[in-house]
């Protein structure tokens, strides 16, 4: 590949990045570690259900810890840090006069690639896919307003939880047989998801994950909304400086960390009373509003985490090396569990409780964080970090420190 020309874009120094944000990232990437464990050691569609009543003991209240503290408010908190990332890149690209779009698009389509690749080889349960679809999207809020961001991004979050709602709604209206078909639906694709997972070859597991990516795709049409809602958030806090110089945002960063957590772990609270466990395949007026109320309590105790992230980042520099390379790491961690949990692994499927996986997930993510800091010192990338680079600067940039 030929050189690129000075007026194009290069891999950032280490001396050029926000390092708050790679603290973050660190942060997120453990809580996304925390609530995937459960779909990592079990079939995919019985995880992200509510706190299983099956659970005993230490095991239910780990399961209830995850539900209330954790699903849902890291990977909202990971998809605005990716805004965060986006909005950086953006005012660099206007500062030094250069092309962005079509390096964005490159960077895009490299991140479609890479989770492809990780939702067929690895794991379906991967969110790089819907990042990079919904990127294309992000490109188009580069111009909009900064006081617009924050608002537009609301909008769209609440929108997805409005939309379910309304769904909710309609299926009062749905055949009495309707319920039943889409339950024994629903446990169909769990005993195929066991099947292939739990006690199949390789090659079935990748014929399911197929199937698996297929449906989430679906997904989208709710969760894209929330994730787009998100990058434009996270956009604001990069472009109002108030990640990079939180001490000018004092009274922000204080209702963030004390009021809107309160009010977050409050509407939680109501969820997990109102209805805490949704069967699979089962979706009614109840179970739309107990997840519109978990959607809305994941955006305010996402928000408050991110304040409380940015109030101790001096004292979590140890998780900076762990977030710059968080791709890295977060496809580390499907590779690990996978091994443990698959039958083409140890075999470990559905036999591990969930207090153990989460000191499973403990240990791994500081293995990750340890071997993260041994890295850097002789590199200057991930390994998968390399390879996205390379394919959006279209240059091999050096590895080596």
């Amino acid at each position: 590949m030929s050189p690129l020309s000075s007026s194009a874009f290069q891999p950032v120094a280490a001396n050029e990045r926000i390092a708050t944000l790679d603290v973050l990232r660190g942060f997120a990437l453990f809580g996304i570690l925390l609530m995937n464990m459960e779909a990592f050691s079990g079939p995919l569609d019985m995880s992200f259900t509510g706190i299983d009543p099956h659970w005993q003991g230490s095991d239910y209240w780990a399961d209830a810890f995850v539900y209330i503290f954790v699903q849902g408010k890291f990977f909202t908190l990971f998809s605005l840090l990716f805004g965060a990332g986006f909005a950086v890149m953006a005012q660099r690209a206007s500062s030094a006069g250069r092309d962005f779009t079509r390096f964005y698009l490159r960077r895009s389509l490299g991140l479609l690639i890479i989770g492809v690749l990780h939702a067929v080889l690895l794991w379906s349960g991967d969110i790089l896919v819907a990042y990079a679809l919904l990127s294309f999207a992000l490109l188009a809020f580069r111009e909009a307003p900064r006081s617009w961001l924050p608002v537009l991004g609301t909008a769209a979050y609440v929108g997805a939880a409005v939309l379910m709602l309304l769904l909710g709604a309609l299926m009062q209206f749905a055949p009495a047989d309707a319920s039943s078909t889409q339950q024994a639906a629903a446990v169909a694709v769990i005993e195929a998801q066991r099947q292939a997972y739990g006690h199949g070859t390789y090659v079935q597991a990748i014929a399911q994950r197929l199937r698996d990516l297929s449906a989430s795709l679906g997904a989208l049409l709710v969760v894209g909304p929330q994730i787009l809602g998100m990058f434009l958030i996270g956009a604001w806090f990069a472009r109002s400086g108030a990640i990079a110089d939180p001490a000018r945002y004092q009274r922000l960063w204080a209702v963030l960390r004390w009021l809107l957590l309160s009010i977050g772990l409050a509407v939680m609270c109501s969820s997990v009373y109102l209805q805490s466990y949704n069967p699979p395949g089962r979706f009614d007026m109840r179970g739309a509003t107990a997840y519109a109320l978990t959607a809305i309590a994941g955006l305010l105790m996402c928000l408050g985490y991110l304040a409380w992230g940015v109030r101790w980042s001096r004292h979590l520099q140890w998780l900076a090396p762990a977030g710059r390379m968080a791709l890295s790491n977060y496809l580390g961690q499907s590779l690990v569990c996978t091994l443990v949990f698959y039958a083409y692994g140890l075999g470990w499927f559905e036999q591990m409780g969930r207090a153990g996986q989460l000191l499973f997930a403990l240990l791994l993510f500081a293995g990750q964080v340890a071997l993260s800091h041994v890295w850097l010192r002789r590199f200057q990338f991930g390994p998968v970090e390399w390879a996205w680079r390379a394919l959006t600067y279209l240059q091999l940039p050096p590895l080596r420190r």
